[in-house]
């Protein structure tokens, strides 16, 4: 069965293009073109992944990412016109798993996709290792964690860094390694988005961020994951 992909892109020229291209990746795909529609469709279709530009009318882009993220663990892909680091971050913190700046190819929204469904867990090879820390497992080809058998619902990238980092426990990654080994081809990801992802991770698995038992901060260096075997 082909992916399912949600676009929502308020310039029907762009998104005639997305659309276009997506398909011949075969996935199938569904064009809206506001915030309460994309909303309407997720809830309708529950999609693989969100396409989600973020100046759209009605509702912005940003919003509708909090309330999907809010209802589910969606991979989103954010489009946006600025490049700036602080535009990156809001999407990031409003539950985005990357960001695509217009205007761009789109072989690099096919590869985006492609990234983040593989992530995900939809486009994933299931014969893969279970990797274990303590009472944390890092179930790579479910794409699933869980904390003493407890599951912990993590977005695409946190499980991407989380997986880097659990694949040798105890050893320091700086942040550009963990960008090039969690999101691969993306020249485009910031340090920052790093730490971004880092507090969300940290979170969801219940660290304390001033002493935090799994995901350490690693001063000049750093994350690493805390080796407790």
């Amino acid at each position: 069965m082909s992916t399912r992909i949600l676009i929502a892109e308020d310039n029907p020229k762009q998104a005639e293009v997305a659309v276009a291209y997506l398909r011949r990746e075969g996935h199938q795909v569904t064009w809206v073109g506001d915030g309460p529609a994309a909303l309407e469709k997720h809830r309708e279709l529950r999609p693989d992944l969100v396409v989600l530009d973020v100046m759209m009318p009605l509702l912005d882009g940003v919003t509708v990412c909090r309330v999907l993220r809010a209802e589910s663990e969606i991979p989103i892909l954010m489009l946006t016109a600025r490049a700036s680091e602080d535009d990156v971050l809001r999407g990031l913190d409003a539950g985005a798993d990357d960001y695509l700046t217009k205007p761009y190819s789109p072989r690099e929204l096919a590869a985006r996709v492609r990234a983040l469904l593989r992530r995900s867990g939809a486009l994933r090879d299931r014969d893969q290792p279970v990797l274990r820390t303590g009472d944390l497992e890092v179930d790579v080809g479910r794409f699933e964690v869980r904390i003493s058998g407890q599951a912990v619902v993590l977005t695409a990238k946190e499980f991407g860094i989380l997986e880097v980092l659990a694949r040798t426990p105890g050893r320091a990654f700086t942040r550009a390694e963990i960008i090039e080994k969690a999101f691969g081809f993306d020249k485009y990801v910031l340090e920052r988005t790093v730490d971004a992802h880092v507090r969300n991770l940290r979170r969801k698995l219940g660290d304390n961020p001033d002493d935090p038992k799994y995901v350490q901060t690693v001063y000049g260096r750093g994350y690493r994951l805390a080796d407790l075997s």
